[in-house]
């Protein structure tokens, strides 16, 4: 059985690290080279690092940070914001990125995943969905840090970006961000059920137990978070032996 993997998320604006709730109300949570070698220590299993701003700023992504970063992993390391060419792709691989995401890019384009997927070979991948609630129309495709409806449904474009070539969906519910309120599980299990590729759970974590539901009633691949993680709330090392003795299976 495949072990399940544990993920902190960076946000980065103007260089720091930063967390809000629902994508508002950023606070500093520190700089982002100390927390990626703190969580390589920790145990984490990958790192994401995520220029929140860059799409909405019409600026590439801050390539000598991400350097600086890569320079403490050793664990896998996907970075993501602003990025929309295969240039934008290059550059982050020779400088230390293991992968990409991307998001506002492909919406636009769906043929560039295609495109990247022969370039570089899907595992370099990651197709970002962030997604949001609504009566109306169920969960739908957000982008520009959510503040874009796309109006397109989130399982039926998740199913298309993989079926274009993604190595992995980072599925983030923009409702439950931040929140500490537990993961989307509805939403989550749906995509999951959806793709044949990894999908990593971003968006509530509160608590050891949220995980725990997220890989066995969700079915996701990874858990990502980030405040639990930079605030100390719950310790990478104690989270997995919690996964463990649930019953998850986890690289400890």
């Amino acid at each position: 059985m495949l072990t399940k993997r544990i993920i902190p998320c960076l946000d980065i604006k103007d260089g720091r690290t930063v967390k809000g709730v629902r994508f508002e109300g950023l606070r500093d949570a520190g700089d982002p080279v100390a927390l990626a070698a703190r969580y390589a220590r920790e145990g984490a299993d990958e790192l994401v690092f995520l220029d929140i701003t860059a799409t909405n700023q019409k600026r590439t992504t801050l390539v000598a940070l991400v350097r600086d970063v890569a320079r403490e992993l050793d664990i896998p390391f996907t970075v993501g914001g602003g990025i929309g060419t295969v240039q934008d792709v290059e550059a982050l691989l020779l400088n230390g990125a293991d992968k990409v995401s991307l998001n506002s890019a492909v919406l636009a384009r769906p043929a560039l995943i295609e495109e990247l997927a022969r370039r570089f070979g899907s595992q370099c991948i990651v197709v970002a969905a962030d997604t949001r609630y609504n009566d109306a129309d169920g969960w739908q495709i957000y982008t520009r840090a959510g503040t874009n409806n796309t109006g397109r449904d989130a399982v039926q474009w998740c199913r298309e970006a993989a079926d274009r070539g993604a190595g992995e969906i980072l599925l983030t519910s923009m409702s439950n961000d931040g929140t500490k309120d537990g993961f989307a599980l509805d939403i989550t299990g749906a995509v999951s059920r959806a793709v044949s590729v990894p999908v990593v759970a971003s968006g509530g974590a509160g608590s050891m137990q949220d995980f725990t539901h997220v890989f066995e009633q969700a079915q996701a691949d990874a858990g990502l978070a980030a405040s639990i993680f930079h605030f100390g709330e719950i310790g990478i090392r104690e989270l997995k032996e919690h996964l463990r003795r649930d019953g998850i299976p986890v690289r400890l």
